[in-house]
């Protein structure tokens, strides 16, 4: 072990004479050693210190070591895990690796042993650590699926041209632009986005393209829109699929000349930007219905790219779901808890219709409400009641359903009984519902329904 790239080592195993014996080993190699009994004790030691080699058991009393490897390499991921288990087992030992452990050792283990094992991990270490991967921009997972993704949005940001984003609510559109922006030569000028939606409608032109002082009432100075805040670098069209159509002429004529003309202005001003667009629905059936005009699809749907749904890549669930108990714990200035094995598995048994944002609300949820050190099935049960009673919509009696009710009629009671089982949310009933919140929101005055919460 004398070859080793760095000096400091976490040994973490619940036996004091393994942990001991262990500890003495790499001492006696130069090593700098610290120990821990557990779990919760590493992830401690592991969040106050950055360690180049962590050596786990599997089961101790207050943990999963598997856990602790994922958290680890997922927090440090230039931290190497060698995991040893006096209860091996082929499936485990794969699965352990694939996970991203560098070594599965089963117990009893030789001095030799470990020695080889540690020479083997650091000579891989320094190689990986020379050549740096490209990051994935927040993205966080290792599914085929998402990463043949990333790949084809890896080869777009070389490109200059648009790309339309086509995936469902809470995948990470947002994210796979940024990570569009990082990737592309505009990297270091600005990433300007827009919500379609969130704007009312009213105001979305001057937000997009700018005025001049007096262009309308309360125009009281001019103002840049975001095309040319974005000069140079990458605008985000966000929830394209909500933009007015009267308005898309003129985005459609500003994407193909390259130029804007502020609200009441009439001189036009060059932009030199790239345009991703993103929607939850597709627009080619928007365009079917009239509601999207189609020389605009096209001009967008340069690049189409997408996103898989959580459901498609259950596999990531534990980096997520870990990844967030890590990020709400330390915001709430708290050991970030141990998520068990049968609270994993469960999350991973759901259809998470919200996608990652679900699963994000989820954990900030559960950690929010427990202060426990592990985080097990009890706390999975609990939560999960309540987000089944959330999405149990409460039907339509058919005493009320008669032949002749108008389709407004039935469009308002089903709008009603949507919200009522939110609790008012208006963004949880766009979910629900599969529109948008700018939908909901024009509906909701249309029938002169009581304001409602937008959280």
């Amino acid at each position: 072990m004398s070859d080793q790239l760095a000096q400091s080592v976490l040994v973490v195993d619940d036996e004091p004479a393994m942990r001991m014996a262990l500890a003495a080993s790499f001492q006696r190699e130069g090593w700098r050693v610290d120990t821990a009994a557990g779990t919760c004790e590493a992830l401690q030691k592991v969040n106050a210190e950055r360690y180049p080699l962590v050596v786990t058991d599997v089961r101790m009393p207050d943990g999963n070591g598997l856990q602790l490897m994922r958290s680890v390499r997922h927090s440090h991921p230039s931290t190497a895990v060698i995991v040893l288990t006096a209860f091996g087992s082929v499936p485990e030992a794969v699965q352990a690796i694939q996970d991203g452990a560098c070594d599965y050792l089963t117990k009893p283990i030789s001095f030799d042993q470990l020695r080889s094992s540690v020479k083997r991990v650091v000579q891989y270490a320094s190689r990986t650590t020379a050549q740096p991967a490209s990051g994935s921009g927040g993205i966080v997972g290792v599914a085929p699926s998402l990463m043949r993704a990333l790949d084809r949005a890896r080869h777009a940001a070389k490109a200059n041209a648009d790309v339309l984003i086509e995936a469902e609510s809470g995948t990470g559109k947002e994210l796979l632009a940024r990570f569009i922006h990082d990737n592309s030569d505009r990297k270091s000028k600005p990433f300007i986005a827009v919500n379609c939606a969130a704007v009312p409608e009213h105001l979305l032109e001057s937000e997009l393209f700018g005025h001049v002082r007096g262009a309308y009432t309360g125009a009281t100075a001019s103002k840049a829109g975001k095309f040319e805040l974005a000069q140079g670098g990458t605008l985000l069209l966000d929830e394209i699929g909500e933009m007015p159509v009267n308005l898309q002429p003129k985005l459609l004529r500003a994407l193909q000349e390259r130029q804007i003309e502020r609200l009441g202005d009439t001189r036009p001003t060059p932009v030199n930007i790239r345009v991703v667009a993103t929607t939850n629905v597709s627009l080619a059936r928007l365009v079917d219905e009239g509601r999207f005009r189609a020389d605009l699809y096209y001009r967008l749907n340069v690049i189409p790219l997408s996103l898989p749904a959580l459901r498609e890549r259950r596999e990531d669930i534990p980096e997520l779901a870990e990844h967030f108990a890590r990020q709400f714990a330390n915001r709430a200035n708290r050991t970030v808890p141990v998520l068990g094995a049968e609270f994993i598995t469960g999350l991973q048994g759901q259809n998470w219709p919200g996608n990652v944002r679900e699963l994000a609300n989820f954990m900030q949820r559960v950690l929010t409400l427990t202060d426990a050190a592990e985080i097990g099935p009890e706390h999975l049960k609990a939560e999960l009641s309540g987000l089944q009673s959330c999405r149990e919509m409460r039907p339509i009696r058919h005493a009320s359903v008669k032949p002749g009710t108008s389709m407004r009629e039935l469009e308002r009671h089903l709008l009603e009984a949507t919200l009522d089982v939110t609790g008012g949310n208006r963004t949880r009933a766009a979910e629900m519902l599969g529109v948008s919140l700018r939908t909901i929101r024009n509906k909701i005055r249309e029938y002169g329904l009581p304001p409602r919460s937008n959280a």
